[in-house]
């Protein structure tokens, strides 16, 4: 397993080098200019230099190597240097990832809006397993009951509607027509700003949380639960469980430990590649709820043409699916002794 983890990484190397290579390709082949929306104004000899202040007058073979340099060497350093105080090569003068809108360093934005997403991406999908899970398994083991009618009905409804429909109808019936001096009333702009400091505090978080964790975890449970009772219906019907039965083993044990760890292989692939996905769906939870995350910082990026700020994300998206393919691989081994990776 160790040996097979580590080729893998070294295979992920040149993998993450040609999606790199493809997404600034793809950035700089699209009609994107980062002067289109200054006032017309401006002279076009005022934006030629603009452009070459941005180096834009450069190959695309030059600035792809910049950023290469200035992503996997320089960022990394100057992590380096802020967490641990170790000081390599030029630290003051070192160049990074710039944003051309901001000026400012596109990891260092990436680190202020990353803990409103994990807040809200995180919890979405933590509430998302612990739904599907239960769900699936019941539904497999009481196959059409209500209760599995019932689970498939609603899993129907919360994989085929898209989100921003269920966040805004979330947000009409709670933040609209619900009084606001009532229990139930819920925000339904995610204030940023709030600091949990008390118990007052930590309940405005919670109640802010709410609307856009339930909407996306809504869609993760009704996808991880169609997969886990297939999986559950495909083991029930095996061989092995009826030996189990046969020499005496309780119903329960069947279930949850011979049953229930076969049938979460292929659920663990669905689990790990779905984290990069929940991502990239973020983006437009967070823009109806004002949640000011990776996913609104992509979408500014992309109408100002931030070239540098939506390379960095994209390839960040892309490191993430990479990896998570990786974390599923190895997985497979831990949970089922028959798959070996010599």
């Amino acid at each position: 397993m160790l040996n097979f983890t580590l080729r893998r990484l070294m295979f992920t190397v040149p993998t993450l080098l040609l999606i790199s290579f493809i997404i600034f390709l793809i950035l700089d082949l699209a009609p994107n200019d980062p002067t289109g929306n200054l006032p017309l104004t401006i002279p076009p000899e005022v934006r030629e230099k603009i452009r070459a202040s941005l180096g834009l007058d450069a190959p695309m073979y030059v600035r792809y190597l910049l950023w290469c340099q200035q992503f996997f060497i320089n960022e990394p350093l100057n992590l380096f240097y802020e967490w641990f105080g170790w000081c390599i090569g030029d630290c003051e003068g070192r160049l990074r990832v710039t944003s051309w809108a901001t000026r400012s360093p596109v990891v260092d934005l990436i680190a202020e809006r990353m803990p409103q997403t994990l807040w809200v991406v995180g919890m979405s999908y933590v509430v998302g397993i612990l739904i599907a899970v239960p769900i699936g398994v019941i539904s497999a083991y009481k196959q059409y009951s209500w209760f599995d009618q019932a689970g498939t009905f609603i899993s129907m409804i919360g994989f085929s509607v898209p989100t921003f429909f269920t966040g805004v109808l979330l947000i009409v019936i709670f933040s609209v027509w619900m009084p606001n001096d009532s229990f139930f009333w819920l925000p339904s702009i995610y204030d940023t700003t709030l600091e949990v400091v008390d118990w007052e505090s930590f309940g405005q978080q919670v109640r802010q949380m709410i609307m856009p964790v339930m909407v996306l975890g809504l869609y993760n449970a009704a996808q991880i639960s169609r997969f886990m009772r297939a999986s559950m219906l495909d083991n029930l019907s095996q061989d092995y469980v009826r030996t189990a039965r046969a020499k005496g083993l309780k119903e329960k044990t069947v279930l949850l430990v011979h049953v229930l760890r076969n049938s979460m292989i292929p659920v663990v692939t669905v689990i790990a590649l779905g984290i990069p996905q929940i991502f990239g769906g973020a983006i437009i939870t967070e823009q109806i709820f004002k949640v000011n995350g990776l996913g609104q910082l992509l979408i500014i990026g992309i109408q100002g043409a931030d070239i540098p700020l939506v390379q960095t994300l994209t390839f960040l998206f892309a490191v993430l699916i990479v990896l998570f393919n990786l974390v599923a691989d190895v997985l497979y081994g831990l949970l089922d002794p028959r798959i070996r990776y010599e």
